[in-house]
C-alpha cells in the first residue's frame, strides 16, 4: 500500500469514537462487493488536512462563527463586494493553496489505480484529490485554483493572479482573524478599502474563482456527465459528506432509484442515513486504509 502515514491535523474534526471493528467489516464487504463503485466526497475528507468545514457540530463556520460565504448574485452585481472577497481571498491563498492531501484522499486514489473506484465526485473546491492524483474525477462544484472571466472566459491560474495582486497592492497589508473553508478569511471592512483588484487581462471584465458559489447553479454538462457516470457504476460511498447540498444530494436519490447499494462514512447525521445500506460514524482517513 502506497499511502504515506502522514499525521493528521484533527483540529477541524468533530470528536468520534474509533472505528468499530464490526463496522470496518461490514464496509470492507461492502467495497470487495463492489465492481465498480461510485465515491462522491464532502468537506469531511479534507478536515483532517486542516480545512475547516461548514457544518459540523462544534468545530464547523456555521457552529464557530455567524459568517456565512459570499452568495453568486451578490459578486456579480457588487464591486465592493468582490473588491471585499477578493483581499480576504488574496490574505487566505498562501495558507489554502498550501494543504495537503491526507491518508483518506491517497487511499481513493490508490482504489482508482486498482480498477476498484470508477469514478469520484467531489464537492470540494481544495484541489486535494488533484493533488494526490486522482484522474476519474469530477470537481462538482469546481476549484479554487483556477480563475475565469465573466465576460470571455479566459482562463487563469489562481497562483498567477495572486502575483497580479501583489503587484498592485504593493504595501497593502492585513492579518486575518482566522479561517474559512473555501480559503476566505476573516477582515474588517477597513482593512479591505484600498485593496486593488485586476480585470481580465483580456478584455478588462470581471475575474471569479471557477467555483460555483452559493445561489449558482452546477451546469446542465456537468450534471449529466456525473449521472451518465453514475449509470455505470454498481454501488455508491459518501465519504465526508451530510448531502445537505442539493447538488451532490441528487446523485444519492438517482442511485436510490437505481436501487444501488449506499454506504456512508461521515461523523455526524445526514440526509440519506434513512435510506443508505450502511452509515458509519468514523473518521474517513481513520477507516478507509483499514479496508483492502
Amino acid at each position: 500500500h502506497s499511502v504515506s502515514r502522514t499525521s493528521p491535523n484533527l483540529a477541524f474534526v468533530p470528536a468520534c469514537l474509533p472505528p468499530d471493528p464490526v463496522e470496518v467489516e461490514e464496509l470492507q464487504r461492502f467495497v470487495s462487493n463492489s465492481k465498480r463503485l461510485f465515491v462522491m466526497t464532502g468537506a469531511g475528507i479534507s478536515t483532517e488536512s486542516g480545512i475547516p468545514d461548514y457544518r459540523s457540530e462544534g468545530v464547523g463556520l456555521y457552529t464557530r462563527t455567524d459568517r456565512r460565504p459570499i452568495q453568486h448574485a451578490e459578486f456579480v452585481r457588487s464591486a465592493s463586494a468582490r473588491q471585499r472577497y477578493w483581499a480576504r481571498n488574496f490574505v487566505g491563498w498562501p495558507q489554502f493553496s498550501s494543504h495537503q492531501p491526507n491518508t483518506a484522499h491517497l487511499v481513493l486514489r490508490d482504489w482508482e489505480k486498482l480498477g476498484k473506484l470508477h469514478w469520484l465526485v467531489t464537492q470540494n473546491v481544495d484541489a486535494l484529490h488533484t493533488k494526490a492524483g486522482s484522474q476519474r474525477m469530477t470537481e462538482l462544484h469546481g476549484c479554487m485554483h483556477r480563475v475565469f472571466c465573466l465576460a470571455c472566459g479566459d482562463q487563469i491560474l489562481r497562483s498567477e493572479l495572486q502575483e497580479h495582486f501583489e503587484a498592485l497592492n504593493p504595501t497593502w497589508k492585513a492579518e486575518a482573524l482566522g479561517v474559512a473553508p473555501d480559503g476566505d478569511v476573516f477582515l474588517t471592512d477597513e482593512q479591505v478599502q484600498n485593496f486593488q483588484v485586476p480585470a481580465c487581462r483580456k478584455c478588462g471584465g470581471i475575474l471569479k474563482p471557477d467555483v460555483t458559489f452559493f445561489g449558482d447553479t452546477v451546469s446542465r454538462e456537468k450534471v449529466n456527465f456525473v449521472h451518465e457516470r453514475l449509470a455505470e457504476s454498481d454501488s455508491m460511498l459518501v465519504a465526508g459528506s451530510s448531502m445537505q447540498v442539493y447538488s451532490g444530494y441528487r446523485f444519492a436519490l438517482a442511485a436510490r432509484e437505481k436501487q444501488l447499494p449506499i454506504a456512508i462514512l461521515n461523523i455526524g447525521p445526514t440526509r440519506l442515513d434513512h435510506f443508505a445500506s450502511l452509515k458509519l460514524n468514523s473518521r474517513c482517513g481513520e477507516l478507509l486504509p483499514l479496508i483492502v
